[in-house]
């Protein structure tokens, strides 16, 4: 299922970029591009929505489902990269000897003292 999605969501985000890049902008005549006149609507109203336009937004909505999908997927998905306990403690070598004691009645140091 996972795989299946990731399929649809590469496949639809192709179809976004070329249905993107067919659309004319709003300000694509060439007047727009020296300071012309036209540049003035450049952010106004878009008028009637076009076929790409109606095609591209409900792309764009199911790239949103999909996106949506896989993320929840995948948090199902994940596995912690911690052990689930800790590790065992690691044995002291051999040849290692523990440390010797203190001798009894010897002054201990306290930190601050010299």
């Amino acid at each position: 299922m996972f795989t299946l999605i990731v399929i649809v969501h590469v496949l639809i985000s192709l179809i976004i970029i070329g249905l993107v890049l067919l659309q004319a902008g709003k300000g694509a005549d060439i007047g727009s591009a020296f300071g012309g006149g036209g540049s003035q609507a450049v952010f106004g109203s878009m008028g009637t929505p076009t076929v790409l336009g109606k095609l591209t937004s409900a792309v764009a909505i199911g790239f949103m489902i999909t996106s949506f999908s896989l993320a929840m997927l995948a948090h199902k998905r994940t596995s912690s990269i911690m052990p689930a306990s800790a590790p065992a403690p690691a044995s002291a070598p051999a040849s290692a000897s523990p440390p010797a004691p203190a001798p009894v009645g010897a002054p201990t140091p306290t930190p601050g003292q010299k």
